[in-house]
């Protein structure tokens, strides 16, 4: 009598083995359906999105350094000091204080509030919250970088800081003519906010200064989140750039690069959608090589003031209505200052 084993094999599922097998059939047929042509392509979009990376990735760090430096080791009462000044003096001061304070556009968001509540004229604190970014020091040198080599190198840096200052100043001139009571959303645990002039008695546990023993911990705790936050969208940045100008035919590019005022408005909506960060967007900016010059300073002047990330801190930040006419006045004022460049600069 035959003895039956009952030590039984492991089988494999066969919907396993179909699956294995359509997977690797269609590996197959995927690679042998790449031409040459779409090789190359793959290696221009990886060649694109990773110069992009390594130009971009120093000035990120460098930028978060700055950022994290002021958020640790400047109390909020040294902005403070600027309110003692004539209101008619504060606005351009306060858009030149992009050079002494450099922050990113997320951070200059909550230091407006702060310099608001503080008593600094909605104006001024407005004005400064649109230019830091912009007359950043790091940015200023990423796109003197971005654009070394070329004729424009000049123009474009000059160019940059001059417009971002006038649209600064302009969206401040406008919203800030409002009071801070009517400009910032109020919330449950703030104090009342205090007429423009009249400064509060000065709070140390405010400032967001740790102890001295715990500076350096906070620093680089500060430097960890800001890197990790604005290299996030680097790289989504970089990798849409790359896409666009490795897989959208360049008959469509070049078609709403030739078109007058539409390709300033394309690149101004491309900032707007990609939420770069200003120590980067420069490096992307200089990439679209089919749009002129004007197009290009639009991408980088409108990017830092509004995008997607943007509106919703604005949102959050500012009462109703507050990112429609920023929006407005920025898109506008950019527009025409770009287009006035490319009259200057052809």
């Amino acid at each position: 009598m035959a003895v039956v084993s009952t030590v039984r094999r492991p089988v494999v599922p066969w919907r396993t083995l179909v699956a294995v097998t359509g997977l690797l059939v269609l590996s197959v047929l995927a690679v042998r359906s790449i031409s040459a042509a779409g090789f190359a392509a793959v290696q221009n979009f990886l060649l694109v999105f990773g110069s992009l990376l390594v130009e971009a990735l120093p000035f990120i760090l460098l930028g978060a350094a700055v950022s994290a430096l002021i958020e640790v080791y400047v109390p909020a009462s040294f902005f403070a000091r600027v309110a003692r000044l004539p209101r008619g003096v504060q606005m351009p001061i306060a858009g030149f204080g992009g050079f002494a304070f450099p922050v990113c556009e997320c951070g200059s968001v909550p230091v407006a509030r702060r310099l608001i509540s503080k008593g600094l004229a909605p104006s001024a604190a407005i004005t400064f919250m649109f230019a830091a970014p912009i007359l950043n020091p790091v940015v200023l040198i990423a796109t003197a970088v971005a654009y070394r080599g070329r004729d424009v190198m000049w123009p474009m840096v000059l160019g940059r800081a001059g417009l971002g200052l006038v649209v600064a100043m302009a969206v401040g001139w406008v919203v800030g003519r409002k009071s801070g009571a009517e400009l910032l959303r109020v919330r449950g645990d703030e104090p009342r906010v205090p007429e423009p002039g009249v400064l509060e008695g000065h709070d140390h546990e405010h400032d967001h200064v740790p102890p001295t023993e715990g500076r350096g911990s906070a620093y680089f705790g500060q430097l960890a989140d800001d890197f990790t936050m604005l290299t996030r969208y680097l790289v989504i940045g970089a990798a849409i750039a790359a896409a666009l100008q490795t897989f959208v035919p360049q008959q469509v590019l070049g078609a709403v690069a030739d078109t007058p005022v539409i390709d300033i408005l394309a690149l101004m909506a491309l900032a707007t959608m990609l939420s770069l960060c200003s120590e980067s967007d420069a490096f992307v900016a200089a990439s679209f090589v089919q749009f002129g010059m004007s197009a290009q300073l639009a991408f980088l002047v409108s990017g830092p003031m509004i995008d997607a990330k943007l509106g919703v801190l604005y949102a959050g930040t500012f009462t109703r209505g507050f990112v429609r006419t920023a929006v407005m006045i920025i898109f506008a004022v950019t527009l025409a200052g770009s287009l006035w460049m490319q009259v200057i600069f052809g």
